[in-house]
């Protein structure tokens, strides 16, 4: 098992406080959560000097990004409303990739890919972002494989995450690859965190995803739709609810939210059937029912459809639970 793994954080003038709070308490809490496991957490900026976070809270470094002369375990380059301009400050990128040479393990929180990826350190990987800069980040680096709908993503050595609060379900996500599973856990329970998302999951969930409706009667739909994602979703009852006619309420459903309800329905149910794969052990039949569907082979179809996997790999890959997942 690993001792003292030394994780540098790359700050900068207008850096978002969470990027590295999160991420930090994470890897500060992993003593608590087993023997002999310790993270050393050093802060580093440009020349060394404290920086001025996003929400004007002033940060002390521990070491200018010159002054690192040993081997890095892990480098994270922290995000923030001024990645884009620090991306192009020639002499903060230099020092970054002489201190990226240095590291085993790269990764960025946030927009922090910007400036990571001006080093060239990203070519070739995949990589994501905050939703708000993956398409600057295609846009810049060509090389550079964008993936804006994920939690994080990891490939080979280089570990990257989406906005804000994924900066924590990547820092668990290290832990987990350095020490095992329960012990990122055993984190998760000590910060309240209320689940440890999987990489692959989307950023947000239908409803962020969503168009807002205009029309009070569909917005009140859309509310019930997710309280009641067993129950009968048929146009005719959710025409009922908002109290217009199908053939009105069905125009103005696709007109506002840009799908059609019945689509609507169904990505509600697969991210809850998701949701129960991760994290129960109810059959592919039982999930199927839970989620208002009445034999799981439509699951099957929708999951094959929609993820291209069916609910059984998905559970495999994702599942949270401890003991192995029963069949269908």
């Amino acid at each position: 098992m690993q001792q003292n793994h030394t994780v540098v954080f790359v700050a900068y003038n207008g850096v978002q406080l969470l990027d590295l709070a999160g991420p930090l308490e994470v890897f500060d809490g992993a003593r608590r959560a087993g023997d002999h496991i310790s993270y050393r957490k050093i802060i580093a900026t440009v020349d060394g000097a404290p920086i001025v976070t996003s929400s004007g809270i002033s940060l002390s470094a521990d070491t200018s990004l010159s002054a690192i002369a040993e081997p890095i375990d892990t480098l994270l380059v922290l995000g923030g409303p001024t990645a884009t301009d620090i991306s192009e400050d020639h002499g903060f990128v230099d020092a970054l990739a002489a201190a990226c040479r240095l590291s085993t393990r790269l990764g960025s929180v946030c927009s922090g890919t910007i400036p990571l990826a001006a080093t060239g350190m990203l070519d070739d990987y995949r990589v994501t972002s905050h939703w708000s800069v993956c398409e600057e980040l295609a846009h810049r680096f060509p090389n550079v494989v964008v993936e804006p709908d994920r939690i994080y993503v990891h490939d080979r050595n280089r570990w990257t995450s989406a906005g804000v609060t994924a900066g924590i379900d990547l820092a668990l996500a290290l832990v987990g690859d350095d020490h095992g599973p329960e012990v990122a856990h055993t984190i998760a329970r000590w910060m309240v965190v209320f689940a440890r998302r999987p990489g692959g999951q989307s950023q947000f969930s239908t409803h962020l995803k969503s168009q807002v409706a205009q029309t009070s009667g569909i917005r009140t739909v859309q509310g019930w739709i997710a309280d009641h994602v067993a129950g009968d979703l048929s146009i005719k009852t959710l025409a009922e609810r908002a109290r217009m006619s199908e053939r009105t309420f069905a125009r103005r459903f696709h007109t506002e939210i840009g799908i059609t309800a019945g689509e609507y329905v169904e990505q509600v149910r697969l991210e809850a059937s998701c949701s129960l794969l991760e994290t129960t052990d109810l059959t592919i039949e039982a999930v199927a029912k839970t989620v208002g569907y009445r034999h799981g082979e439509t699951l099957h179809r929708v999951f094959v459809r929609r993820l291209s996997t069916t609910p059984d790999s998905y559970r495999q890959h994702f599942a949270r639970a401890s003991g192995p997942a029963p069949s269908s």
